[in-house]
């Protein structure tokens, strides 16, 4: 990797392109690569967010945490519940070129076959694991070079830790003890034990969609790149999205796209820019006072999220050192239920303290401690996203209904439980010193208000725009908006059943798959 970041070329936008693509994340950023490369069209990325060339803490991946609630972030917090003791649980989203992934944890993680072929199951045809499977393929550069299972020389670099620290480590070789298998590669043919997290990173530095996907083209003439424009509604016409109106410079344009639009705008600002447009269910909008142009009841719903208790906290007896990779390294997945048909709970190291707000004002963490995040990769429970008004910068109630589910909470507590008895293996015997949250072993009940206190969010929201054949499905399965020609979704929106993983593989196989479907329509 080049020290020199590179140059946003400074291009006069036109009235109309061939291809409008909004929102330059993990879903959107392959669709413009794949249409540069792939065809004679023209191209503009709307980006609200600004270019983040160059920028130290979104390079390093060690400094990945405080990006969530700063300057690259969008800001956005779930609305507290009695179910999470009314806790504030705030929802980082990148406002940067490459979205969340310049400011997420860098994780590659695809989940369990079953997860797509649930999608399949759901009505999605076409996307069933052995569909997905060269996509996310196509998509990688995998430092162990292809297979059956893994890609070589996509755009997205794909590595693990050159030296594990002593608490990743520890969690390879504790998981052994409590009867988890050791395994070489998540995304292989089995991802049910501990291993070396995949990581997108590149001689040290955050590799995002952005460096990926978009810096290899961003010179090319058929290429516009515009930041810091805030999409504020589409342009419908006779039954198809024509275009986009958006702020350029605080002045409202409208920018025409004459083949489609591409909407990756992420779970979020996808069902708001929709709702904008008066595409949604009739009684939301009318309560909006937004003229309904498009009823589509399920947009704003189906909004999932995985649940992470943050986190047990250990004392260490020794010094931690230099923090190494994103402050982690390693991940365990395992069954919450000895009969279940996959992993469901996961966990990994935090090289340090990760506690949530709740548990720091109840615990004192004091001196040199480090983490074990536990949470639930397989839930269940369903919430949804409200305009709160019709501004494009208004307020949303953006509900996850975290622990709706009673088994949620079990299988989460059960999570907990197993990362305490990892924590006592004799693998953590030169670290561990005791725990500092909570205070030692718990009853069940006890461990249920720890989780509520502690509950916080693995940044991986998705379905708000879910694909699918039923009353509530808003694209098909090719991700066409339902009765709307000339507009596509290709974000985590349109996921119908949350994935059993982090969700930036998923998003970019997503978006892999819209390019393909546009490719075959040239």
């Amino acid at each position: 990797m080049t020290d020199i970041p590179p140059i946003l070329p400074n291009r006069a936008l036109q009235k109309a392109y061939d291809y409008i693509v909004i929102g330059a994340g993990s879903g959107g950023l392959p669709v413009v690569r794949r249409l540069i490369d792939g065809t004679d069209a023209t191209v503009l990325l709307v980006e609200a967010g600004e270019p983040g060339f160059g920028i130290a803490e979104i390079e390093d991946p060690r400094q990945w945490v405080p990006l969530g609630r700063g300057r690259w972030d969008w800001g956005y917090d779930y609305t507290p519940t009695p179910r999470v003791n009314g806790h504030t649980i705030g929802i980082p989203r990148g406002k940067a070129l490459g979205g969340s992934s310049a400011i997420n944890a860098m994780m590659w993680y695809r989940g369990h076959p079953n997860d797509y072929n649930a999608w399949q199951a759901a009505g999605c045809n076409g996307w069933s694991f052995r569909d997905v499977l060269p996509f996310f393929k196509k998509a990688e550069d995998w430092e162990g070079g292809e297979s059956f299972w893994r890609g070589a020389g996509g755009p997205l670099k794909i590595t693990t830790s050159k030296k594990l620290h002593p608490v990743a480590q520890a969690m390879l070789d504790g998981a052994a003890d409590l009867g988890i298998p050791v395994i070489a590669d998540p995304n292989g043919e089995s991802n049910e034990g501990a291993c070396p997290s995949n990581l997108n990173i590149a001689d040290g530095r955050r590799w995002s969609s952005a460096h990926g996907y978009l810096y290899p083209i961003l010179d090319h003439p058929r290429l516009t790149v515009l930041t810091g424009s805030q999409a504020i509604g589409l342009t419908l016409e006779r039954g198809r999205c024509t275009g986009l109106r958006h702020l350029v410079n605080g002045t409202v344009v409208e920018t025409r796209a004459t083949t489609q639009v591409v909407l990756s705008a992420g779970t979020f600002d996808t069902p708001r820019l929709l709702m904008l447009s008066g595409i949604g269910d009739p009684a939301e909008l009318k309560r909006l006072g937004i003229p309904l142009v498009h009823a589509l009841k399920g947009v704003g719903r189906n909004l999932q999220d995985h649940p992470l208790v943050q986190a047990v906290v250990c004392r260490s007896k020794l010094p931690l050192g230099e923090v190494l990779d994103n402050g982690g390294g390693t991940m365990m997945n395992w069954k919450s239920q000895a009969g279940l048909a996959q992993p469901d709970v996961h966990s990994f190291p935090v090289q340090g303290n990760s506690a949530a707000p709740g548990l720091r004002a109840l615990h004192d963490m004091s001196g040199t401690v480090f983490s074990l995040g536990a949470g639930l990769m397989h839930s269940k429970s369903i919430g949804d996203l409200r305009l709160l008004s019709a501004d494009p910068f208004g307020p949303l109630d953006i509900q996850p209904n975290y622990f709706a589910e009673p088994s949620d909470l079990e299988a989460t507590v059960g999570a907990i439980e197993t990362v305490m008895a990892l924590a006592e293996t004799p693998a953590f015997s030169t670290l561990f010193d005791g725990f500092a949250a909570p205070k030692g072993r718990l009853s069940r009940a006890a461990l249920r208000e720890f989780a509520r206190n502690g509950c916080s969010t693995f940044f991986h929201p998705v379905g708000t725009a879910k694909m699918g054949r039923d009353d509530m499905a808003v694209v098909d399965s090719r991700l066409a908006v339902h009765g709307l020609d000339g507009l596509m979704i290709a974000d985590a929106s349109v996921i119908p059943v949350i994935p059993t993983c982090n969700t930036h593989a998923p998003v970019t196989m997503i978006g892999e798959r819209a390019a393909a479907f546009l490719l075959e329509a040239v």
